[in-house]
């Protein structure tokens, strides 16, 4: 597969990342339902035997879980991964959300994110959310103290815009930012890709397929079907309007992947992939046979005409969203 160079680092990522959001489990407040964690340990596995050469993952899936799989199944391989995780974002007891980025915290949270994923240095460490607001400078010093310490080797943040960005970039480098990007998500294009190309910053974009929406394997009686605590019954992308209008683009998009032999979700990769700026995608994948599918869009360059006839069914979406 393909790499490209994050930023300013020395890492080489694979232009997919495998994400480990969902193998978290259903315990928590943001969780996809349960997960069996043999089949997350033969994704992880499979996706590294097909040229993924990083794992993102994060303490609050599944309140530590996700971390605890990646290092179960990273245990013992004579070549690791790029493993990158993050801070901020807490469980309480009842698997319900808190944010927290105090020195003392942070400091907390990397022991305990080097011990589950049994590690002895994070590759990127990132800030998840910034919230509390007013805590990001003290954060991003903790973090630059624990790079120089050696836990970790380069610092990333994700979900923070241009502003946030300019307050800690004086206090140490932001190798990348992770940014939500995809056909329904295109926040970033206005101003931010081009503000991560002009101060030489890693651009790693999550939920591609927008949560299965964009993989062309969506539909209406698997909405039905999901187990109730699945976050995406909260997600206005799956409810009326967006819905419908979501569907129909996923509908108008399968013949665009056709005529190339390839599956909407690898077109939704790729297009999210066509941006320069863009180093990396991540990819989530619960089964090996997930991510065995994604993993092709990698090496997929669209034409221009496939990128224009994606802009026409993404602009007849919006239109249609704006007349309901």
């Amino acid at each position: 597969m393909k790499t490209r160079k994050l930023g300013g680092t020395g890492l080489n990522l694979s232009v997919i990342g495998l994400g480990t959001m969902a193998i978290g489990g259903g315990n928590w407040s943001y969780g996809w339902g349960p997960q069996d964690d043999r089949e997350s340990i033969a994704a992880i596995l499979r996706a590294l035997d097909k040229g993924v050469n990083w794992i993102d993952t994060a303490p609050i899936y599944g309140c530590g879980h996700s971390e605890e799989i990646v290092g179960k199944a990273i245990k013992g391989l004579s070549s690791k991964p790029i493993i990158a995780t993050k801070c901020g974002l807490h469980c309480d007891k009842a698997g319900d959300i808190f944010f927290r980025l105090s020195r003392e915290s942070i400091r907390t949270e990397v022991e305990a994110s080097l011990r589950r994923l049994n590690i002895d240095i994070i590759d990127l460490y990132q800030i998840h959310w910034p919230n509390p607001d007013r805590d990001i400078e003290e954060a991003w010093a903790t973090i630059s103290e624990l790079v120089k310490e050696g836990k970790i080797r380069y610092a990333g943040v994700s979900n923070f815009n241009i502003e946030q960005l300019k307050r800690i970039q004086s206090i140490h480098p932001v190798a990348s930012l992770q940014p939500p990007y995809s056909m329904l998500e295109r926040g970033i294009e206005d101003k931010i890709l081009d503000y991560c190309r002009e101060n030489n910053m890693g651009v790693i974009v999550y939920t591609p397929m927008q949560q299965g929406l964009l993989s062309g394997k969506f539909t209406r009686e698997r909405l039905q079907n999901i187990p109730a605590g699945d976050l995406r019954h909260r997600d206005p992308h799956f409810q009326e309007p967006q819905f419908s209008a979501n569907l129909e683009l996923a509908e108008g998009l399968y013949p665009i992947a056709q005529k190339s032999g390839r599956t909407v979700a690898q077109l939704a990769i790729a297009w999210v992939l066509r941006r320069p700026e863009v180093t990396a995608a991540i990819a989530g994948a619960r089964r090996p046979s997930q991510i065995e599918e994604t993993v092709l869009a990698g090496n997929w360059v669209l034409s221009e005409a496939d990128i224009s006839a994606i802009e026409r069914l993404i602009d007849k979406r919006e239109g249609a969203l704006n007349l309901a």
